[in-house]
């Protein structure tokens, strides 16, 4: 059986962090978030990474990323661009950001051809969201439509810095996913745990609630899915300066018509990332105590 691949969602420009987040050192050794996902990759079995960047940043990812890969795992570079569109679509002259997490995964599309993970390049998972993952794509048949993600608990994936966006998960007794709804502003207040709906009312959230945090597991027949949606939903929204073609929107729309399942997996790994210049310390501090407590190396490469 082929070995899975990784795909690191890495094009986003990280406008409220302030930077290039992607490629932040956080690490004793000079490490970013990027390096321990791709470490526990490995440690899990994934024989390839690819990532998603856009051609501005290419020149400094790949120096970042240099050598240090070689012979560890094999690596691709596939581009997400504003223009990286099915043919025929006129888009809006003033439109300045490409298209969402969707998209940036169809980007991906000639390159894999096994079973794959799909994770943010600025979240750290954990070690065991990986093994759970790998192993549940020893199941997973790569010609189907079954999908797979890993949950985490909303009050375990919070910022104490500002608001954050989460995939607000329902599943049912057999943990399949029955629908994900994206959240994009829920903050941390003394009042709980509260999201803004559509109409800037603000709804408290359990802070059980299980979400997405993007970790998804796809077989190859996921582009195909995706294709045929982003063509529809090109066809609705080009003209849009902000519309998203979200990784959740075409799950719920597979589900809806019964195409395939998702399984959600359930991690006891400990999340945490950094959308704010001010979650950084707390980042340093974890991996820190990880590395003490033997979980990895003091330099990982």
């Amino acid at each position: 059986m082929n070995k899975p691949t990784l795909l690191i969602l890495a094009a986003g420009i990280g406008s409220r962090y302030g930077g290039l987040k992607q490629l932040d050192k956080v690490g004793p050794g000079g490490e970013a978030i990027i390096d321990y996902s791709i470490y526990d990759a490995i440690q899990a079995g994934f024989g390839k990474v690819v990532f998603v960047i856009r051609k501005s940043i290419e020149a400094d990812f790949k120096e970042f990323i240099g050598n240090k890969l070689d012979g560890k795992i094999d690596v691709e570079y596939a581009f997400q661009e504003l223009d990286k569109l099915p043919e025929g679509i006129t888009i809006n002259p003033e439109r300045q950001k490409p298209w969402g997490t969707g998209h940036a995964v169809l980007m991906a599309a000639d390159m894999i051809k096994e079973n794959f993970a799909v994770i943010n390049a600025d979240d750290f998972y954990g070690r065991d969201a990986y093994t759970t993952i790998a192993k549940y794509f020893n199941e997973l048949d790569f010609s189907s439509n079954d999908n797979c993600m890993v949950g985490y608990q909303l009050k375990n994936t919070l910022s104490d810095h500002g608001y954050v966006s989460r995939g607000q998960c329902t599943s049912d007794e057999n943990n399949y996913l029955k629908d994900v709804v994206e959240r994009t502003h829920i903050e941390k207040t003394d009042r709980g745990i509260l999201f803004e709906d559509e109409n800037k009312n603000l709804v408290k959230l359990d802070e059980n609630t299980l979400v997405s945090m993007n970790f998804w597991g796809f077989t190859p027949q996921y582009f195909v899915q995706l294709e045929k949606r982003f063509v529809r939903f090109m066809e609705a929204h080009k003209t849009e300066l902000k519309a998203e073609f979200f990784i959740p929107t075409v799950v719920n729309e597979m589900i809806e018509e019964g195409i395939g399942k998702t399984k959600v997996l359930e991690s006891d790994a400990s999340w945490f990332g950094v959308t704010y210049q001010e979650d950084r310390p707390v980042v340093v501090e974890s991996i820190r105590e990880l590395i003490r407590e033997g979980k990895y190396p003091e330099n990982l490469w």
